[in-house]
């Protein structure tokens, strides 16, 4: 099903080529860090389904605010990703969750799960790169960031902090 996920995915981001690129970074991390982390595999399942659903409700956030800002994201994601999830068949219980993941994804005040905190390592690993972020930066985020074992070797290793 997380095929079938990302491949609808690449097909809602067509002609988008760092948007795609993005999720499936992310996707990649969080699936790392959740499998070095022990989730279970329905744990592990609906992690996989939010890290590629993410950042769905960019498209719409930058139509209707001219911003790709978290704030709009999270507010824009959940019917999206919603539509996309049931459509494909994933069951309530990991769509309700997927669904409050994108739909928190940019608060970082309120994690509620492992899968959460995970969500946010992988994103965080990704847009560090990608932005470009300075050494105090990178030590920033680690320091109010990171809790995962996971996450912080990755973060260490991947920027010589």
């Amino acid at each position: 099903m997380i095929q079938r996920l990302i491949f609808a995915m690449i097909d809602y981001y067509a002609g988008d080529p760092k948007r795609i690129q993005h999720f499936l970074k992310v996707h990649s991390f969080a699936k790392l860090i959740g499998q070095r982390e022990g989730l279970d595999g329905s744990a592990l399942r609906t992690l996989e389904a939010a890290a590629v659903v993410h950042d769905i409700g960019i498209k719409i956030a930058e139509q209707k605010f001219n911003s790709s800002a978290g704030k709009y994201q999270e507010q824009e994601g959940v019917q999206p990703a919603y539509d996309m999830l049931t459509a494909l068949g994933f069951d309530i219980g990991c769509v309700q969750r997927v669904c409050y993941l994108v739909g928190h994804h940019h608060t970082y005040d309120a994690v509620d799960g492992s899968d959460y905190q995970i969500l946010i390592e992988a994103d965080f690993l990704v847009n560090l790169y990608e932005d470009g972020a300075s050494e105090a930066a990178v030590r920033a985020a680690y320091e109010k960031i990171f809790r995962t074992q996971a996450g912080k070797q990755l973060c260490r290793t991947i920027f010589s902090i």
